[in-house]
């Protein structure tokens, strides 16, 4: 059952195309992830289908409910939250808990309840009395995604969760979205990390507007199997890229880290091509290898032909 339905949806702000006829569709029970650089237009394809924006044209339904016609209703029966969490420092975490159960209109009779789920979900209980400004962003971040949940909605949207919070607070984040996920919620996940893309069931990789690839993070990796990686490091990183940019046999030259990866027709050839044109600008090659592509590799790869692209029109 599709949970989440968009067709050719579009978002003019004056000139600018924030959201350029973006198509796609998320199934009950499904992680999705938006993934890409800020600005790619992540933030304001989520607002449309929370009924925040109005479509400038195309449809998109949530719930079975039309983001252009049905905006109040949406907001209604989604949970919605977003990298600025919609916390009271002032209050305490159980204060939070019960203002947000009032907000989504929590039936009296299952208030307690909810409260005492989220409590135990988020692994609050014990800080039920803390003030919200003590807290860690890790646990700012556990609280507002269980007051987002409290009216139990079946589509959890979430913009860039975690952003700012440190990567084991990230890890523990989405062992609970996994969680959620299983409990039957549809969950739809912006994120401009690209290892979080590995925790989710599929996603749509957007740039300048344009879902440029779409599918599970195992069917995305095997759109670079035409090609081989290779990992090095070199004395001098920048050199090593004007060694090698353009040559014959190499397609893409990147940064990751402290290092280099460099996609290539053939391994063997490459690497010898490689030693040959160091050596020949004096630069020291310190490693050499084959390895497999991250998300990274295949976000960095599918930009860089989208930039060859607009060169070449």
């Amino acid at each position: 059952m599709k949970t989440v339905e968009i067709v050719d949806l579009v978002k003019r702000f004056d000139s600018f195309v924030a959201v350029d006829h973006v198509s796609l569709d998320v199934e009950k029970g499904e992680i999705f992830g938006f993934l890409g650089p800020n600005g790619a237009g992540k933030s304001t394809t989520i607002r449309m289908l929370c009924g925040l924006l109005t479509p400038t044209s195309g449809r998109a339904t949530v719930n079975q409910l039309d983001v252009a016609t049905q905006p109040e209703e949406i907001r209604r029966s989604i949970g919605y939250m977003s990298q600025k969490f919609s916390l009271y420092d002032d209050l305490t975490v159980e204060e939070n808990i019960d203002f947000f159960t009032g907000i989504y209109g929590v039936p009296h009779a299952k208030r307690t309840a909810r409260k005492d789920y989220v409590l135990e979900m988020a692994n609050l209980t014990e800080r039920r009395g803390a003030l919200t400004q003590t807290l860690s962003g890790g646990w700012k971040q556990r609280l507002a995604l269980g007051c987002a949940i409290l009216h139990e909605p079946p589509v959890l949207f979430l913009d860039e969760p975690t952003s700012g919070v440190d990567p084991l607070a990230r890890g523990a984040f989405w062992h609970l979205i996994h969680d959620l996920a299983e409990a039957g919620h549809t969950i739809f996940v912006s994120t401009h990390y690209m290892d979080e893309a590995e925790y989710c069931h599929r996603l749509a990789l957007m740039y300048r507007g344009k879902v440029i690839a779409l599918g599970t993070p195992a069917e995305l990796k095997s759109g670079l199997t035409a090609h081989s990686l290779l990992d090095l490091e070199t004395s001098d990183p920048l050199e090593t890229m004007r060694a090698l940019e353009g040559a014959p046999g190499m397609s893409d030259v990147a940064v990751f880290g402290g290092g280099l990866h460099v996609t290539v027709d053939d391994v063997a050839q490459a690497e010898a091509a490689i030693r040959e044109r160091l050596a020949a600008k004096g630069i020291e090659l310190r490693r050499i290898g084959e390895i497999a592509p991250s998300m990274e590799d295949v976000f960095v790869a599918l930009i860089e032909a989208e930039e060859r692209k607009g060169a070449a029109a």
